[in-house]
């Protein structure tokens, strides 16, 4: 995608192949920078932090962490204690998990002075494979936001939460894929964005990324979306998600449960957006089994904003001392889903559905 007219990834190697480089997504949008990744300690904290977010933006950083890591030391038992810290670092996205593995796994068999150049050229694959996976999503998606459009005959209003755009992938995006694809083929539509508080990912990152690809957007307070469901407004849900069951509950940022229960109460089709490594076949209970990461209370009781003299500041918006609780994602129930958009085609959130889809043996929901 591109900003102010340039193509980006959202992660990339330098030229000298030393490091890598990101965009620092807890500066937008009031500032773009990129920040230099160029170890293990650097890579974890930049996922603990949020300067990369999004499930397959965090499993392509922890694949990059995991290849910097070797660099220093490739033994075992470093590989290892390398895997360790960055899985510590989210808890929730389950592509930081498969990506490990997945170098892991690539590099194990090699000896230890082979294994920082395999992991290297292992994370950049993943990367190509993510870009190749977002744009199966949108072109699973698009004919829905086609048909849509034929049916209504006007143009498409689309509700969506947080940020599952090309900024938490390596491009493209999940939830964003379809609406960017039906954009550019000529589909009138405008994307309502969730501000999503409490680090407002709507308001800061989806807002800017539609911004700059020029697609219509209208950001709205996270509590409205029931409100224009109500009123007819919203044709159509579409969000991303951190993991997904073998039976498609989704684990999403928090607030899109209550997202899903105003599209079912209202008749809006509530769709998750989500590529294969999303998936974590080893698990079926979504609202007991996935883990939900607990972040730091300041992001509730503080926020970072311009100021009217350009100035960026972070201010309290609590009192002085006000306990705050901050889980950071909550579960859908599969139930609530009218479909999940893959990388393989749309699929009913069920378990035969997605067994049958993705060649797994079915589990017993």
């Amino acid at each position: 995608m591109k900003v102010d007219g340039r193509a980006y990834r959202s992660i990339w190697p330098t030229p000298s192949g030393d490091a890598v480089e990101t965009i620092d997504q807890t500066l937008l949008p009031h500032r773009f920078a990129t920040r230099r990744i160029d170890s293990l300690e650097a890579a974890a904290a930049a996922i603990k932090t949020m300067v990369v977010r999004g499930a397959p933006l965090i499993g392509a950083t922890a694949a990059y962490g995991l290849a910097l890591a070797l660099r220093r030391s490739a033994g075992d038992a470093a590989l290892e204690a390398a895997c360790s810290a960055l899985a510590a670092t989210r808890p929730t996205a389950v592509n930081l998990r498969h990506a490990l593995d997945d170098v892991r796994a690539f590099v194990a068999p090699l000896p230890p002075s082979g294994r920082a150049a395999a992991a290297w050229a292992r994370a950049a694959a993943i990367c190509d494979e993510d870009v190749a996976l977002n744009r199966r999503i949108g072109e699973a998606g698009l004919p829905l936001i086609e048909a849509l459009h034929r049916k209504l005959a006007r143009p498409i209003n689309i509700l969506t939460h947080c940020n599952a755009g090309w900024l938490a992938t390596v491009d493209w995006g999940t939830a964003t894929a379809p609406i960017y694809m039906a954009h550019d083929r000529g589909v009138p539509l405008r994307v309502f964005v969730d501000e999503t508080r409490p680090r407002n990912q709507g308001a800061a990152l989806t807002a800017f990324e539609l911004g700059q690809h020029g697609v219509p957007y209208t950001v709205i307070v996270d509590n409205a979306g029931g409100h224009l469901m109500q009123r007819g407004l919203v044709d159509m849900v579409v969000v991303g998600a951190d993991r997904v069951t073998a039976r498609g509950d989704a684990a999403n940022k928090i607030g899109t449960y209550l997202k899903a229960l105003a599209a079912r109460a209202n008749g809006v089709p509530f769709y998750v957006a989500v590529p294969s490594p999303t998936f974590d076949w080893t698990i079926v209970d979504g609202v007991a089994e996935i883990p939900i990461e607990e972040r730091p209370a300041e992001e509730v009781t503080h926020v970072v904003g311009r100021l009217d003299d350009s100035r960026v500041a972070r201010v309290a918006v609590a009192p002085a001392g006000a306990e705050a609780a901050n889980p950071a994602f909550d579960v859908t129930p599969a139930e609530l889903i009218d479909g999940l958009i893959t990388d393989r085609g749309v699929f009913a959130a069920n378990a035969t559905a997605l067994a049958r889809g993705f060649g797994q043996a079915a589990i017993s929901a």
